[in-house]
């Protein structure tokens, strides 16, 4: 992705906007700190139809999925006299 200078894109931004359709989506820098992205518009129109997911929707996806093994301690068990 192309970082453009904000001075840059609004000099430039007939080029801006071609390569956004031709490249893909560009990024507007403002003092060096990324701030908007130029994207065709069948690709935010793709993005903007997708529907936002549940906590639970995210965690059952294969993405969410992990194996991790708690550790067991071992535990020492020690004879207790009931007589007293």
């Amino acid at each position: 992705m192309k970082h453009w200078p904000v001075q840059d894109a609004k000099a430039r931004f007939s080029e801006l906007l071609g390569a956004s359709i031709a490249e893909g989506p560009q990024m507007i820098t403002k003092r060096g700190v990324e701030t908007a992205v130029l994207v065709p518009i069948e690709e935010w129109n793709r993005l903007s139809k997708l529907k936002p997911r549940t906590l639970k929707e995210m965690l059952l996806t294969d993405e969410a999925r992990f194996d991790f093994e708690i550790p067991r301690l071992e535990l020492q068990i020690r004879p207790v006299d009931l007589d007293d």
